[in-house]
């Protein structure tokens, strides 16, 4: 009986013991089941993040270690352990509608790093303290892409504000609630997420990481097609996307993408400011007719756009009506469209010199709109005949080209024309037209140096009143050429071939308004007589002169200033005392150097308003008493410089009162002579 009760006790013990455990383990399965819930759906294994190497489990062709954690589905999570998978099912928490809200987390370490397991396993990120969260709002007719011809065209690309709030309306009947914020041209911008929440480093300024994990810096393009109705309300823009610290601007606006563009048809330039991206890390260019900025070199200012030597190899296409000066020089352009200028109605100079112009370059009526144009450069180009021009012209410069010929059409309608530049060309006698010259009527500068002339061209223009005409062939100087240019000042006649027996002795009397004659660098053997009578300016170096004929200065009125007679064959007894007459008391600069002089010249002590006196590079060997002083006046002279040196003068016998009329000694060069030379 007792046994049996014994029995009877001990059964009801067992089974009171197993009934303990099973509500113990209950107890515990409900105990992890809320810890699971409270620590944010996070299951605790076995050492997640130290796997065991002792076994390994083989899923989908990837080998997985012991311990390790995956979610192939959602609200599943498996587990490699002992070498096989271990599936579960956890319960999905309700995900909470996106609103626009700032994290400030006060939360644990411990917290801190559940929250963070969970968004692995789950998927949700949450952004670390003080970052802001972006609020997806569907609406209607919204895209976050700005056109570019909202940018205004004073704002710089890269300075925007870094909390700026950019919404754009997409339904042209609904203005847009907060300002439209349009900053250069807009591209694609790729989305950055970083799942990393274990790095400190998300708010640095570069887009480097310092931690191990390879799930950073993941960049996911937003492609128009996949864009939705959504609007970006306000945002901290990551590290790659974050603007410049605004720098200080220039003097001068910068052209923007609505003043300069290319023609169509031509290679546009690389796009330069921040980079954007196609696909994955791919560089995307956007195709458009607009240059975003002109060639690397370029001087640019409120009313001046100056791109000299920049290797541009078309016409850009600006629309400022700004501008007023417009510099190309030294490019390569070889092509004007009839629309490259259109959009500069108020230009006043274009400077196009040295580029591969020529006949067939310019579109036609490429000129038409530039009716402020007032100066216009094409030297250095490949014109062989002169282009059709605006009439608003006052200068305008066709050196170094190719022209070979002037008709009585090639300055039609340039009536306001001033000055007119055709130096370095083709032209000689039989290819201009005298009446070339006669739609200008108000011309008064003309240049026709380094051409084929033998002879001064006919048909100039009354009006003109300085001529140059060096460095051609002409040998002869005809009566009545001249006869009708009464206006002319200055007459550069140099490098020629001209001798004094080919001067017609009337070919200068009707010049009464000639101050300047330029006849260097010709065949002279004295000096011409019949010289015009106004004529303050005699250039006469570089010929072959050896005689001043007396008087042939003397119905000069007033008389010379200056006369250049350096590098001829002048001697002594080439100059006598009446070769200076008329200039005694108008001549201030007389150049002699470089000549075969060997003594001072007679007539010099005449010269009473003489200030600068070159008698260098000559062999002078002595100076007497009275050749450069009177010593019997009682005034200074008005020397102020005397060049004596490489002479043969032995300045031990130079008389102590030679110079006595000369201010300061200093004013007199004796030093180097041509002993000392050679003894050096």
């Amino acid at each position: 009986m007792y046994k049996l009760l014994a029995l009877c006790l001990c059964l009801c013990l067992a089974y009171l013991a197993a009934e303990g455990k099973q509500e113990k383990r209950r107890r515990e399965r409900q105990r992890d089941s809320r810890r699971f819930l409270s620590a944010e759906d996070a299951p605790e294994y076995d050492s997640p993040f130290l796997p065991d190497h002792s076994s390994q489990c083989l899923v989908n062709g990837i080998s997985l270690f012991e311990g390790a954690v995956w979610s192939p589905e959602p609200c599943s999570v498996c587990q490699c352990k002992n070498g096989a998978v271990s599936c579960r099912t956890i319960p999905c928490p309700a995900r909470a509608s996106p609103t626009l809200k700032s994290v400030a987390s006060k939360s644990s370490p411990t917290s801190a790093w559940k929250t963070s397991l969970k968004n692995r396993l789950t998927g949700n990120r949450k952004p670390s303290v003080g970052t802001e969260v972006l609020e997806v709002k569907p609406k209607k007719n919204r895209m976050v892409v700005i056109p570019a011809k909202e940018a205004p065209s004073n704002v710089p690309k890269k300075q925007v504000k870094k909390n700026q709030e950019v919404i754009v309306n997409l339904d042209p009947g609904k203005p847009p609630k907060t300002p439209v914020i349009a900053t250069g041209p807009q591209y694609m911008r790729p989305v950055h997420f970083d799942n990393d929440d274990h790095d400190d480093d998300d708010y640095l300024e570069d887009d480097s990481d310092s931690d191990d994990d390879d799930d950073d810096n993941r960049s996911f393009p937003v492609f128009r097609s996949a864009l939705r109705p959504v609007a970006i309300e306000r945002r901290v823009m990551p590290p790659t996307l974050k603007p410049a610290t605004p720098r200080v601007e220039p003097a001068f606006a910068l052209p923007t993408r609505k003043s300069v563009r290319l023609p169509t048809g031509r290679p546009l330039p690389a796009p330069s400011g921040r980079p954007v991206d196609r696909g994955i890390g791919r560089p995307i260019v956007h195709t458009s007719v607009h240059m975003e900025s002109l060639p690397a070199g370029c001087l640019l200012s409120e009313s001046l756009i100056a791109c000299g030597n920049t290797r541009l190899t078309h016409m850009p296409i600006i629309k400022d009506a700004g501008v007023r000066s417009l510099f190309l020089a030294d490019n390569k352009i070889s092509k004007i469209p009839s629309h490259a200028l259109a959009g500069l109605p108020n230009l006043e100079w274009l400077d196009l010199s040295r580029n591969k112009l020529d006949d067939f370059s310019l579109g036609p009526n490429v000129f038409r709109n530039l009716t402020k144009l007032r100066r216009l450069n094409l030297d250095g180009n490949i014109f062989t005949k002169v282009p059709a021009l605006p009439p608003s012209l006052v200068e305008l410069k066709i050196n170094d080209n190719k022209l070979s010929g002037l008709t009585p059409h090639s300055f039609q309608g340039l009536s306001k024309l001033l000055t007119l530049e055709l130096e370095d060309n083709y032209f000689h006698d039989g290819n201009v037209s005298p009446l070339a010259f006669k739609p200008l009527r108000r011309l008064i500068y003309l240049r026709l140096d380094d051409n084929k002339f033998r002879a001064i061209p006919s048909g100039l223009p009354i009006s003109v009143q300085e001529l140059h005409l060096s460095d051609n062939k002409i040998e002869v100087i005809h009566s009545g050429l001249l006869n009708k240019t009464t206006n002319l000042r200055v007459l550069n006649l140099s490098q020629n071939r001209i001798r004094e027996d080919r001067i017609h002795p009337r070919a200068w009397t009707h010049l009464l308004k000639l101050e300047y004659l330029d006849l260097s660098h010709n065949k002279l053997v004295h000096v011409p007589s019949f010289l015009p009578v106004g004529l303050q300016q005699l250039i006469l170096h570089h010929n072959q002169i050896e005689r001043i004929p007396g008087y042939v200065f003397g119905h000069l009125r007033p008389g010379l200033d200056s006369l250049q007679l350096s590098y001829n064959r002048l001697r002594e007894d080439g100059i006598n005392e009446v070769s200076f007459r008329g200039l005694y008391n108008s001549l201030s600069e007389l150049l002699l150097d470089h000549n075969q002089l060997r003594s001072i010249p007679r007539g010099i002590l005449q010269l009473k308003n003489l200030q600068h006196l070159r008698l260098n590079h000559n062999y002078i060997n002595h100076i007497t008493m009275n050749s450069l002083c009177d010593t019997t006046a009682r005034e200074d002279s008005l020397l102020m410089s005397v060049h004596l040196e490489y002479n043969l003068i032995d300045r031990r016998l130079i008389p102590p009162i030679a110079f006595s009329c000369i201010k300061s000694y200093q004013s007199v060069l004796l030093r180097p002579q041509r002993y000392e030379e050679h003894q050096e």
